[in-house]
């Protein structure tokens, strides 16, 4: 299973992946009793792991629906856009709008596959529009009835 892992990963540095992804907040003085480091040792490792780029941010995930926002889209576009620079700017208009909650470029039909998320009907449709303007020749949207998985744990434990 771990064999897709850059080399200088160790046992240990897997199981402090894992154990950050499930639980972020853990205490160092936890997280070095489970893989039997010091906590200054279990700092120093996650300062390394961070700045090897294995660790990207850690952030608190939020229940959308409690903070009102009901809609979760899933946003298919195409562009005619061939052009290098104008290409850059669509991608950093689709990166910048707050509404988008992920954004890949895909290969096949569509261009791009857009997560978002919205409040209400009308936020969908004012981020259409906001779409509209950027050059799209083709949207299908799909709306999410209910969440089966939502998951950010890789599947790297040893």
């Amino acid at each position: 299973m771990a064999s897709f892992i850059n080399k200088t990963l160790d046992p240990i540095d897997i199981q402090i992946l894992d154990m950050l992804q499930r639980q972020a907040n853990i205490s160092n003085a936890e997280l070095g009793r489970r893989v039997n480091l010091s906590p200054p040792a279990t700092h120093a490792r996650i300062k390394r792991l961070e700045t090897e780029g294995y660790i990207i941010r850690q952030v608190a995930i939020l229940d959308p629906q409690k903070l009102g926002f009901d809609l979760l889209c899933y946003v298919f576009i195409s562009t005619d856009i061939h052009q290098a620079e104008k290409l850059d700017l669509l991608e950093y208009n689709l990166e910048s709008m707050s509404e988008v909650l992920e954004c890949h470029c895909l290969a096949g039909e569509f261009d791009y596959l857009l997560k978002v998320a919205n409040k209400n009907r009308r936020e969908l449709e004012d981020f259409i529009r906001k779409l509209n303007k950027l050059g799209i020749s083709r949207i299908q949207t799909s709306l999410a009835l209910r969440e089966i998985k939502n998951s950010t744990i890789l599947p790297i434990s040893l």
